[in-house]
């Protein structure tokens, strides 16, 4: 199924431009534009949408501006275009703050791209997808040459609109897990870089379809065709980041007590043939093994992973724990819990009969400098380990 649709995809899309190269200029260079519109709106809808709207707006003749979509008004992109401008900022800022300082920024942005990706999809994609089946149909004359009864266009856009969302989702999905990477980065430096390659790949796009548009409708479709293998691992990322954000937000933790069995988890690395950032139940079999039962892309049939034997504890992080396998010195994250397990690392570690709680990541790291500040003064050292 998801080949036919990638081929469907592509054949609709590469097909317009091919078809579009024996048409008239201005069509088929539309054609090729709408093309790499589609997916640097994709790639940051906010920006894409505003750049878009300020772009038509002052290439408009004023006496058609009425004529313009709503995002084309100055009362949209302005207050647009500055929401990017504060967002960069408190990207620069970030190498800087700290990290919870910096997260509940994190969260709001993620929020924000959710939003902007579906005004994009609902009102966006469709209007510039349309230029498909006008060009197609109209370049060719079968409007004016007695088919005027039958809309063709129309009939296209059913199929091409569609197709284009498609497209969209396919990059959208891959560009919003840049969102979700840096809720689970707590480095400033490392969320820069990652927002540094959103905006190279926008600007690559943009620039190209100014300077050649042929080239950038190319482009795209290449773009278009590594998101789909991306598709998986993206989508994975998208549950993520929904439940990060629903728990940081609702502050979860503070109305939430775990089960005594059956808690929802991620994995934090593939297992066997269980991907990263599967989300599942844990379950404690009466036997002592571990295993996570999921559904892949949520709703396909049940599956069970049974954790590797051994060892197990549970992790307290600063933002949310983790549980890892334990060999000697060797600590190995397995699975994530989502923010709404913080401060019930215990009742877990209880539940599921582990060695423990342990501090890791950053907050091993902040207990650590605590403990040396308060031994440098005489004061009670507190072990980074809990029994």
């Amino acid at each position: 199924m998801k080949r036919i649709l990638l081929a469907l995809v592509l054949m609709m899309f590469g097909g317009t431009v091919l078809a579009a190269e024996s048409k008239p200029e201005s069509q088929g260079l539309e054609a090729a534009k709408a093309i790499a519109k589609i997916t640097g709106v994709a790639v940051s809808p906010l920006l894409g949408t505003a750049a878009i709207g300020a772009w038509d707006w002052w290439t408009t003749p004023k006496e058609k501006k009425a004529k313009l979509a709503w995002y084309t008004h100055p009362g949209f992109w302005v207050p647009a275009l500055l929401l990017v401008v504060v967002v960069a900022a408190k990207d620069s800022l970030g190498t800087i703050l700290p990290p919870d300082a910096k997260k509940p920024l994190d969260v709001a942005e993620t929020v924000e791209n959710k939003i902007s990706g579906l005004v994009a999809a609902g009102a966006v994609v469709p209007l510039v997808a349309a230029i498909f089946g006008n060009s197609l149909f109209q370049s060719h004359g079968l409007n004016t040459a007695g088919f005027a009864a039958f809309d063709f266009a129309s009939l296209l856009n059913i199929i091409t609109v569609p197709l284009a969302l498609v497209a969209f989702g396919l990059v959208w999905l891959v560009c919003h897990a840049i969102n979700v990477l840096i809720l689970i980065s707590p480095f400033g430096a490392v969320d820069a870089a990652l927002k540094g390659v959103r905006t190279f790949l926008l600007g690559l796009v943009t620039t190209t379809s100014f300077v050649n548009p042929w080239a950038g409708a190319v482009l795209s479709l290449i773009i278009i065709l590594l998101a789909y293998f991306c598709a998986g691992w993206s989508f994975r990322m998208l549950v993520f980041g929904s439940v990060y954000v629903w728990d940081f937000c609702t502050v979860r933790r503070r109305r939430f007590r775990p089960a005594p069995n059956a808690n929802w988890m991620f994995t934090a690395r593939q297992i066997e043939k269980t991907p990263i950032r599967t989300y599942g139940k844990l379950l404690h079999q009466e036997d002592g093994a571990l295993t996570l039962e999921y559904r892949p892309w949520l709703f396909l049939a049940k599956r069970k992973l049974t954790l590797p034997a051994g060892q197990y504890a549970v992790g307290r992080g600063l933002f949310y724990p983790e549980i890892m396998q334990v060999d000697g010195e060797e600590e190995k994250t397995m699975l994530v819990l989502p923010p709404r397990y913080r401060t019930h690392e215990a009742a877990i570690a209880e539940a599921y009969a582990l060695m423990g709680v342990r501090d890791v990541g950053l907050l091993k790291g902040f207990k650590a400098i605590w403990n040396w500040s308060k031994g440098l003064f005489g004061l009670r050292v507190v072990s980074a380990a809990t029994p």
